[in-house]
């Protein structure tokens, strides 16, 4: 399963050279905490993947995907969230943006009164091309 993530990451690499823009995409690897899947599928499903929605619609991001995996020693995680941007400007002003829909959508929507902190933790976020490469923004 590691080297079927690690090949799925090179290919991706490989896939965003070729292409005439210059896309980039950030992973984000989630660790369910105390067997609280369905909460954390719910906020994942009704914010990550609602204000992705929006974005895409506003032309701010290329496409996203959240991504069901299966937890092992190699993979410690539950959840991989990944987002394509088009270019380096959508990149560069993802924060804004995201800021801006976060501000519509309001309040974080909950499952239950249980906090995010209690269902789900980042294991780890990566950007490819790598970050230091996109310095020169």
């Amino acid at each position: 399963m590691k080297q079927f993530f690690f090949i799925s990451l090179f290919a991706l690499c490989i896939l965003s050279c070729n292409k005439k823009t210059e896309s980039i995409t950030t992973v984000e690897t989630v660790k369910i905490l105390n067997n609280n899947k369905a909460e954390a599928l719910f906020y994942f499903n009704n914010n990550w993947k609602t204000l992705r929605e929006k974005a895409k619609a506003k032309n701010y991001i290329a496409s996203f995907s959240l991504v069901e995996t299966e937890f092992s020693e190699a993979e410690p995680f539950h959840i991989k969230l990944i987002t394509v941007y088009d270019n380096k400007m959508q990149f560069k002003n993802r924060e804004t943006r995201f800021q801006e829909l976060i501000k519509e959508s309001g309040s974080l929507k909950l499952l239950n009164d249980k906090k995010p902190t209690e269902f789900r933790k980042s294991v780890s976020s990566f950007t490819i091309p790598e970050q230091k490469e996109l310095q020169s923004l």
